[in-house]
């Protein structure tokens, strides 16, 4: 395993942009020097960063610092990203998708005869 590509571009934009931000420069020690401790003793299997290690980071830096709503970006973050994909459906002719509704009791009714 390695890296999260996305976080090494923040790393990378940290480097550029703040490099002697204390929160930044504490990230960027961690990054350094604790997949190593973590594989040396076998505790993970993926030591690396993902990231969210640093986007809370760059948010302080730029005075965001409202942490109730790093959630709030994260989900539309991703919302934006299903929207594109929606998009891209729509572009290229392709079926909308609707994915079936059930009930807990439709599963159970369902699965019961599988035994």
């Amino acid at each position: 395993r390695k890296t999260d590509p996305r976080y090494t571009c923040q790393r990378e934009f940290g480097l550029k942009h703040m490099p002697d931000d204390e929160l930044f420069l504490i990230v960027d020690t961690i990054y350094q020097v604790m997949p190593g401790i973590l594989l040396e003793h076998g505790k993970a299997k993926n030591p690396y960063p993902n990231v969210d290690s640093h986007s809370g980071v760059l948010l302080w830096h730029y005075n965001f610092t409202q942490y109730e709503y790093f959630t709030v970006l994260f989900g539309v973050s991703r919302a934006m990203g299903a929207l594109s994909q929606v998009f891209w459906d729509r572009a290229l002719g392709m079926p909308l998708e609707r994915p079936k509704s059930i009930t807990s009791e439709w599963i159970v009714n369902h699965f019961e005869g599988k035994k």
